[in-house]
């Protein structure tokens, strides 16, 4: 089992604009303070000088993308285009377990289970919606390439359990099967946003995890989803 205190740095610093600061989140960080520990946020207002301004966040065991606006008017123009579903989120994760299907749309309303995770049901009032392409990574391994198109709590965990694929790593979804792997692995992996009157795309590779720094992985992302927003997305 991976340990949340194996980082040395909370965040590493991907663009840092006027305006706006893109950073990484390294896996097992909080994104706000939680039992006396300093979170995402404050580490990175502590390293800056500066505070910032949220309008996003990842779960504790997700690495990745995150926009951190640096100006009140910078967020809440973020946050219009959140709610807008104008940014572009591209998520990679690997399991362990061979999916129902390799590639999809998985669509679905979702609902509290038990022990603070959550479950894809039929319905279809507000449904969760998430595409994703797959690939074999190495023999028992398989990675996903993920585009939530709502931004549902847990949504790629709960979309990828529903096929029978639980992220690798990933304790509550996951079970004992959970142990055999060094992190969570789950990754924001792209962003597409408007910024300044342009669309900024922006990519960044995993940094942590075994399988997510191999060579099998870099060949991957290598030859074909280094642009993840040219895909051909299913039901697109």
């Amino acid at each position: 089992m991976w340990s949340e205190t194996v980082n040395a740095s909370s965040f590493q610093i991907v663009a840092d604009y006027d305006d706006l600061l893109v950073v990484d989140k390294a896996p097992g960080t909080s994104f706000h303070d939680e039992d006396g520990v300093r979170g995402l946020c404050s580490n990175v207002a502590d390293a800056i000088g500066a505070r910032v301004y949220p309008v996003h966040r990842l779960d504790k065991v997700t690495s990745g993308l995150l926009l951190l606006p640096k100006t009140p008017a910078l967020a809440r123009e973020l946050t219009e285009q959140f709610s807008a579903r104008q940014v572009e989120k591209f998520y990679l994760a690997l399991s362990g377990q061979k999916p129902q299907k390799k590639q999809g749309k998985i669509i679905g309303d979702m609902e509290k289970a038990r022990a603070g995770a959550w479950k894809l049901t039929p319905g279809r009032e507000n449904p969760a919606v998430t595409q994703f392409f797959s690939h074999t990574l190495m023999p028992g391994v398989r990675a996903f390439i993920v585009r939530p198109l709502t931004g549902k709590t847990h949504q790629i965990r709960v979309a990828l359990k529903s096929i029978s694929a639980p992220i690798a790593g990933d304790e509550l979804y996951a079970g004992k099967a959970a142990r055999d792997f060094d992190r969570t692995y789950l990754h924001a992996y792209g962003m597409r946003f408007s910024y300044k009157g342009e669309r900024l795309a922006i990519i960044r590779p995993p940094q942590i995890g075994e399988l997510f720094v191999s060579e099998a992985m870099r060949g991957l992302l290598e030859e074909g989803w280094e642009s993840p927003w040219d895909l051909p997305w299913p039901g697109r």
